[in-house]
């Protein structure tokens, strides 16, 4: 986020306005370093990290706390946690299913450093307690490194438990700030403020409308945390905030006052800094008060067209903030949307992509610290905190990403549109 702070408003202003806008310019689909398949390429040189040698010699008998001696024959033990079932499913299936291809196509190409990756999925149901319970699950199973949570509550808790084990985790989607406070947890997807900024300086510098409502939820740290970074960067922006209405985790099904309360403003534009679930009722409950807005969201909107029972008409012209369309014509994402449709069934969303490119980054960052698997979970975190600094991946969400110390990562914002039920790049 440090990074991305620096430079967004030069990025924002010029490349999203092409047909950019969140967190990830597609590749060009250039081949994983040593299969010449069309994987994330990791542009880094294959050197080991001056940190190995080190990490390598604090390996101690702790393996029996970390699960990691479980490890033998050359396999890596890795774990992902998130929703499976309940209202935010689809973001977990995503994550899981497109984890599940990544490493597949990893260990036909020959693996890690000559080492099988071993893949476990655990569900957390989007709750932060269940989510804690399958982390514990996945250590008792072994693991070694996480690709988790998926949603930034459960992110939270679990990165509790990751910085008390010394456990590389790296979240796909947990976007709010607190997920990577602790060195040892990398994020793949944009920070909430970077989200709300990002937003607001879209929305601003492309004159997309002068009077502006937000419906946020204010019991959801994600929701919340975009909005008052929205908030804040709008006063530097040629548009008004008329209307600014919220809601709870205990009052999320009936959005008729939110809604009356933006159209009496005379909102041209609504802001949906919040998930999809609530977004679809939102959009339903908007029609039939005769209300037609433009809608603008974040990558909480990603699955609205999933959503059963939904009119997906009413989505038309919903414009998101995303790192991933799935439409795109570069290699790399042609082949990976086909090769998903293939495997699932279904076409993969932005958190899919994430996912994807979360173990490609493990990949990466354990080719350049010389990680073995027989290395202790602590050895290993701390080879792969200086790893992650040191790699350059290009991905399904990024051409170029790097990470600083802080967890964030670097790469160019952009935004789609739904247009004949499809997310189209702008």
């Amino acid at each position: 986020m440090k990074k991305y702070n620096k430079i967004i408003s030069t990025v924002l202003a010029s490349a999203m306005v092409a047909a950019l806008f969140t967190g990830c310019g597609n590749s060009a689909g250039s081949g994983s370093s040593d299969s010449g398949s069309t994987a994330p390429a990791d542009n880094t040189a294959d050197t080991p990290s001056e940190d190995n040698t080190a990490a390598e010699d604090t390996n101690t008998a702790d393996n029996a706390d970390t699960g990691a001696d479980t490890a033998a024959g050359g396999t890596i033990k890795l774990g992902g946690v998130g929703p499976t079932t309940g209202g935010a499913a689809v973001y977990g299936l995503a994550v899981q299913n497109a984890s599940q291809l990544a490493v597949d196509e990893i260990n036909a190409s020959g693996g890690i450093n000559g080492m099988q990756i071993e893949f476990k999925f655990e569900d957390d149901e989007c709750d932060a307690e269940k989510s804690v319970n399958a982390y514990n699950t996945l250590k008792d199973w072994g693991m070694q490194m996480l690709v988790g949570s998926v949603t930034s509550g459960c992110s939270v808790a679990v990165a509790e438990k990751t910085a008390e084990d010394n456990m590389f985790q790296l979240t796909p989607s947990g976007s709010s700030v607190d997920c990577v406070k602790y060195d040892n947890a990398f994020r793949v997807c944009f920070s909430d403020p970077n989200q709300g900024m990002a937003s607001a300086k879209y929305i601003g510098e492309n004159a997309i409308a002068s009077q502006i409502a937000v419906i946020y939820d204010s019991s959801d740290i994600y929701s919340s945390g975009i909005y008052e970074k929205f908030a804040a960067e709008a006063e530097n922006q040629p548009f008004e905030i008329v209307s600014a209405e919220a809601f709870t985790a205990d009052s999320k099904t009936d959005f008729s006052v939110q809604l009356q309360k933006a159209k009496d403003s005379g909102a041209e534009l609504v802001f949906l800094p919040i998930y999809y679930t609530e977004a679809s009722l939102i959009l339903s409950q908007a029609s039939t008060l005769d209300y037609a807005p433009i809608f603008f969201g974040c990558d909480g909107l990603d699955g609205i067209l999933n959503v059963e029972n939904f009119d997906t008409s009413l989505a038309e012209g919903v414009m998101l903030l995303t790192p991933f369309a799935a439409d795109a014509e570069d290699e790399l994402t042609k082949n990976f949307v086909a090769a998903y449709k293939e495997k699932y069934g279904d076409t993969p969303n932005q958190f899919a992509a994430d996912a994807y490119d979360a173990v490609y980054a493990i990949k990466a960052a354990c080719e350049k610290a010389g990680i073995t698997a027989d290395m202790d979970v602590s050895a290993m975190c701390e080879a792969m905190k200086g790893a992650m600094t040191e790699i350059t991946l290009d991905g399904l969400t990024g051409v170029g990403m790097t990470w600083d110390a802080s967890g964030e990562p670097n790469k160019e914002p952009k935004a789609v549109k739904i247009s004949g039920g499809v997310y189209t790049a702008m």
